[in-house]
């Protein structure tokens, strides 16, 4: 979820279960992204790199859109592995700009390759984990409604400017706060969703 979508509190679904209201708005993917996956802590370099990639790709999209084509994503960037992704070469960027299963859009697939170079290099200063954690802001209450939901905030603007100065492409702000919400390292279900608490690590 890469920007606050409209909605007031929660909404309680044919199961009985309370959720934010934004997966309601697409269908049985989206419920269960925000189910099973939305919030919960990502620590490894993989996974992280993985979500970063497919949000900055999701970047004026709609996010449905590109969890629909994360199996196609996933097929065309070797399953997200940096030093893989950090091997691509110009052969490689000219394959997916034909490969109708993901975005093809030159600048976000240069920022790819970018940032897998850039996620290989900071293992030997921490590495990716280290630094997306630690934008965790402090503890504050839990929004009741979407529209207490911001779209960034100044930790993502930190993180923004670190990630740029480590070398990586394409993560503003914005971008880079859908990846804190995503990868939990920042909680925004809403008061009263079921999943407003603490779940399995990735």
């Amino acid at each position: 979820m890469s920007q606050a979508p409209t909605g007031t509190g929660v909404r309680t679904g044919a199961d009985g279960l309370s959720r934010c209201p934004w997966p309601y708005s697409g269908g049985p993917d989206y419920l269960d992204y925000h189910d099973r996956e939305w919030g919960y802590p990502v620590r490894s370099e993989r996974g992280l790199f993985e979500r970063l990639s497919l949000e900055a790709f999701q970047s004026g999209l709609s996010w449905l859109t590109i969890l629909r084509k994360r199996p196609g994503f996933r097929a065309a960037f070797a399953d997200f592995e940096p030093d893989r992704v950090a091997a691509f070469d110009e052969q490689d960027v000219q394959r997916l700009l034909g490969d109708a299963s993901i975005v093809r859009n030159k600048r976000k697939i240069l920022a790819t390759v970018t940032n897998a170079r850039a996620t290989v290099a900071l293992r030997g200063q921490g590495g990716l984990a280290s630094l997306f954690w630690s934008a965790s802001p402090p503890a504050g209450p839990r929004p009741a409604r979407m529209t207490e939901v911001p779209a960034h905030t100044p930790e993502s603007a930190a993180l923004a400017a670190d990630l740029k100065r480590a070398g990586f492409a394409h993560l503003g702000p914005t971008t880079l706060y859908a990846a804190m919400q995503a990868c939990g390292v920042v909680d925004d279900h809403l008061r009263g969703c079921f999943r407003a608490s603490s779940g399995p690590e990735a």
